[in-house]
């Protein structure tokens, strides 16, 4: 699936990931690809994924354990349609 990560300030992601957990409201939840459309309220905590190929992993809300990318938000919006995920993060 197609995977952004925006702030206000900057592009922290942008490209292909096969999944991505998120800190929902209501609790952590997994998306892969192919997912049924969803939105959801984000609380702070990781949004981590597992990206196709290597990334630059420079960018300082940014941290990789292994195969996995974590980024730290501190609560934001999140909307998948059409196999595209957006997260619009704080």
């Amino acid at each position: 699936m197609e995977l952004q990560i925006i702030t206000p300030e900057s592009s922290i992601f942008s490209g292909e990931a096969t999944s991505v957990s998120l800190p929902g409201s209501d609790g952590v939840f997994q998306v892969l690809n192919n997912h049924t459309p969803i939105i959801s309220s984000l609380k702070e905590g990781e949004v981590k994924f597992e990206p196709v190929g290597e990334i630059d992993t420079s960018h300082p809300a940014m941290s990789k354990n292994g195969s996995i990318v974590e980024v730290s938000i501190k609560g934001g919006v999140a909307e998948l349609l059409n196999n595209k995920l957006i997260v619009l993060a704080d």
